[in-house]
């Protein structure tokens, strides 16, 4: 399953090489409270049809009104991109449904030859971050190199946005708790794999939109080569698989490794890697294992849902300082329980 931003590219140049009008609409600043963040994606083609958002609904019924009567040309006067601001006013605000002070900015942008959405779509499907320039004036498009992440920058001559490769995991075993993982992570977004060379277990495993791989863990992790926007989650619970994979993912750019298992197999798999395997300290440092937040789970799906929660905070940026892992939440449980005074 694609992630949103890439649906809403891909559509929108699916709609302008049939021939349909397109605007293309990015969320450039907010103020206050507002639905949607900085760097949001919608697109609307002529007959008002829609796909991303940049509000709770509202400001989208405005904008498929204006381009249904007025057409995209005179939206967007001499097919250039247009600055839009709403929530300017409490009236304003109340109109279009933004929280109190909220207020949005947005550039419309009408689709053509010279936004390079081809390659845009490109540099994202090869996992290429990109920095990508419109000129407001012009309605020239310059691509770079760039970071995925990052808020836009908008001034009076040009609109800087950062896009890039959709978030990835791959999970290591096929079993009822790879699925139930696989399915949260499909409907975050995530590009997902599944690498099981045991036959047995990949026979009845199966999940559309999931690739299964046959590889061996270290020869997967070696091919994908892990970068900043993939994780990493053991979930065999047999160490000649798990280790494989961990050995080679803590030492890659992987924003995400972990594994799963009790707090004593945690640490007994730690001292495997730092002792036959010569993982340095910090990337040992930074094995998720335990895997997961505590939310005191017990069933395959609790636990592939704390484990997935814990992989979407890394991947916003917050650290286990500001949560609770499930060594950390079982130990306090546990002490809890036979100590209640």
């Amino acid at each position: 399953m694609e992630d949103l931003d890439t649906l809403v590219l891909r559509t929108a140049l699916h709609w302008h090489a049939q021939g349909l009008p397109v605007i293309l609409v990015t969320v450039a600043r907010t103020w206050g409270s507002s639905p949607r963040p900085p760097g949001s994606l919608m697109a609307i083609n002529g007959r008002g049809e829609t796909v991303g958002s940049v509000s709770g609904g509202c400001i989208e019924d405005d904008l498929i009104y204006r381009i249904r009567e007025e057409g995209v040309q005179a939206v967007c006067a001499g097919n250039l991109p247009l600055v839009l601001r709403y929530g300017i006013s409490a009236d304003q605000a109340h109109r279009f449904g933004l929280p109190c002070g909220g207020t949005v900015e947005l550039v419309l942008e009408p689709v053509s030859a010279l936004s390079r959405l081809d390659e845009l779509l490109l540099a994202c499907e090869q996992r290429r971050s990109i920095e990508r320039t419109l000129d407001l004036l012009t309605g020239q498009v310059e691509l770079r190199a760039g970071q995925r992440d990052g808020l836009p920058q908008l001034d009076e001559h040009k609109l800087i946005t950062y896009l890039g490769p959709q978030a990835r995991i791959i999970v290591i075993g096929a079993s009822d708790l790879s699925r139930y993982l696989c399915q949260f992570a499909l409907s975050l977004g995530f590009e997902v794999i599944v690498c099981d060379p045991r036959e047995e277990y990949r026979a009845s495993w199966q999940l559309p939109g999931v690739v299964v791989s046959a590889d061996m863990p270290d020869d997967l992790i070696l091919r994908l080569q892990p970068d900043t926007r993939t994780a990493v989650i053991a979930l065999t619970h047999d160490p000649k698989l798990d280790d494989l994979a961990l050995i080679d993912a803590l030492q890659s750019p992987a924003f995400y490794v972990g594994a799963i298992g009790s707090r004593r197999n945690s640490e007994q798999r730690r001292e495997r890697l730092r002792t036959h395997f010569d993982i340095a300290e910090p990337a040992l440092q930074a094995l998720h294992g335990p895997a997961g937040l505590y939310i005191a789970s017990k069933t395959p799906v609790e636990i592939a849902l704390s484990i997935m929660a814990e992989i979407v905070a890394e991947k916003n940026g917050i650290s286990q300082l500001q949560t609770t892992p499930v060594a950390v939440g079982a130990a306090v449980g546990k002490a809890l329980y036979e100590n209640p005074s």
